[in-house]
């Protein structure tokens, strides 16, 4: 396993992290997930993703039960806050009230005193960005939060936020989780640039395109049974999942027989040959899952395979890199 710095700043994290999205406390049984987190922990892995919303706080508990009887100090752990909790008029956003609460249900569900990296899920429109950069430098300088950032905010979100804080002397942001791979590039023109310039790293969610980049869908019309496509998640692949896409990654296949590795690894290592990028959050129904993705981390591969994975996939992308 090879660790980067959480862009400028001093923390280390494994460049393969695992998450929770759409599996743990839901799909996958909870001694399946937790052979899953002992496993990625086993090879290195000390990055650990998950969110208040994920199955309604209970990945969170999921994670919090695999992780008790770690070093507490041995891993990253991250969780957000953003997303509806419930159905009152103060259950989501990013006001103080519901940053400072959720914050200590997602400690209590995690079974914590403190999470390392906690994240702002969304940008909230409806609360002045000054009052969230308040609660999360609150959060800092309580002990509860090590540091904050956030998911999915555009290039000039993040610049705001960060030279407010910079102005008031509060904590800034360190981290940025947005979605990008060889199939989703939008971040490539300006959100990874003002990360850089403004010293956040980058922890980029769905690297393999919720599964697409795996390979193992040969058609739209018939996915694998027990697959994210056969299921009731399909709905959120509809950008990625077009025939065009699906035949251009068959022909990445070869690419990745010749350099001795997989498709997951090939476009994992895609991703990681940005030094931008501090880590891919994977997630794993299956303890061999973990034992691909990993390998990934540690495969140094030429550049003309990339550019020639550029020229089958651009085509075909179905976000290309001249937006946000």
């Amino acid at each position: 396993m090879k660790y980067r710095n959480l862009g400028r700043w001093g923390v280390r994290i494994s460049s393969i992290g695992l998450g929770s999205w759409l599996t743990y406390g839901g799909s996958v049984e909870e001694e399946t997930a937790r052979a899953c987190i002992q496993r990625a922990y086993d090879l290195g892995v000390t990055f650990f993703d998950t969110a208040n919303v994920y199955a309604r706080g209970r990945a969170e508990e999921v994670v919090g039960r695999a992780i008790a009887g770690w070093r507490r100090d041995s891993i990253v752990l991250a969780t957000k806050v953003y997303f509806p909790m419930g159905d009152g008029p103060n259950d989501r956003g990013l006001s103080r009230k519901h940053v400072m609460e959720q914050a200590h249900h997602s400690l209590r569900r995690l079974g914590v005193e403190y999470v390392d990296l906690y994240q702002c899920h969304r940008y909230d429109l409806a609360t002045p960005l000054e009052e969230t950069c308040a609660a999360m430098n609150d959060l800092v300088r309580g002990g509860k939060v090590l540091y904050w950032g956030v998911s999915e905010w555009n290039a000039d979100q993040i610049a705001s936020a960060v030279l407010l804080a910079r102005a008031r002397g509060w904590a800034e942001p360190v981290s940025n989780q947005p979605q990008y791979s060889a199939l989703w590039r939008r971040i490539e023109r300006r959100v990874l640039p003002t990360c850089v310039e403004y010293g956040l790293g980058s922890v980029v969610w769905s690297p393999l395109a919720q599964g697409i980049l795996t390979g193992k869908y040969a058609s739209v019309k018939s996915p694998p049974a027990g697959t994210r496509a056969a299921g009731p998640a399909a709905e959120m692949m509809e950008e990625y999942f077009t025939q065009p896409v699906l035949d251009a990654v068959a022909k990445l296949a070869p690419l990745a027989k010749e350099a001795g590795i997989t498709l997951s690894q090939l476009a994992l290592a895609w991703c990681l040959r940005r030094p931008e990028i501090s880590s891919v959050i994977v997630g794993a129904t299956r303890a061999e899952h973990v034992d691909d993705n990993v390998r990934a981390a540690d495969l140094e591969l030429e550049p003309e395979l990339f550019a020639k994975m550029d020229a089958i996939l651009l085509p075909v992308a179905p976000a290309p890199p001249y937006l946000a």
